[in-house]
């Protein structure tokens, strides 16, 4: 995704001194949405029997953020890059759920209450993306995402976890209305599905699959045409 990203920008770099003739927007956004987050902690090795202790975890939150973007008009298509400057964090989860703790040798083992508390950051959020104009006004958009996902965490199971990066895909549709000026405004909505990945422990004992990372959010732009 960083490559595909490094060269977008170098594309559309190209352009700056032509602009006028070739077609080139800058612009900024605001937008706000929701996600959901499906993440499962298993303790121990990867067996059935660790698994029935496992705890799965469903988070929801809102967010909002800005952004900038630059792209590239090819007639009724354009590709462009969209990059958030600010890091992005989470409220704070708690949970608390039984843990099945083993017991000593012949004895049955005891559930136990654990609160896990998850925070997660996310930085450098980029887009590179790709649009067609059904109409004169109304356009459709899909594209790539990366980000940067940084936890904070407090587990019952005394586990830690690192950082990591996320790829995802995302579509969109939109409305576009240009002045003659060559300002324009859009308003769209989108969605976007990020992959799902693998954490595990410091310790190397216990190990976090996050199973989905799903968001919707609406999306309102000015800009500049060039």
């Amino acid at each position: 995704m960083k490559k595909i990203t490094v060269a977008l920008i170098m594309l559309l770099g190209s352009f700056s001194m032509a602009s006028a003739e070739l077609g080139v927007n800058l612009g900024i956004s605001g937008q706000i949405g929701v996600f959901e987050a499906t993440a499962v902690e298993h303790e121990g090795s990867t067996t059935a029997a660790s698994r029935e202790r496992s705890g799965k975890d469903d988070v929801m939150g809102a967010f909002g953020y800005g952004s900038v973007f630059i792209e590239k008009t090819l007639g009724r298509f354009a590709i462009g890059v969209d990059y958030v400057p600010d890091g992005l964090e989470s409220d704070t989860s708690t949970t608390t759920r039984m843990d099945l703790r083993d017991g000593s040798e012949g004895v049955v083992g005891t559930s136990v209450s654990t609160v896990n508390k998850v925070q997660v950051a996310f930085e450098d959020i980029t887009t590179g993306y790709v649009s067609v104009n059904i109409t004169d006004n109304f356009y459709l958009t899909a594209g790539v995402v990366n980000v940067q996902v940084k936890t904070k965490e407090s587990l019952g199971t005394g586990s830690t976890y690192g950082d990591t990066d996320l790829d995802g895909s995302t579509f969109g549709m939109g409305y576009h209305h240009g002045f003659d000026n060559g300002m324009f405004v859009r308003a769209s909505a989108n969605v976007v599905e990020f992959d799902g990945t693998t954490l595990e422990s410091a310790n190397k004992e216990n190990m976090i699959v996050l199973d989905q990372l799903n968001g919707a959010s609406g999306k309102i732009s000015i800009g500049k045409s060039f």
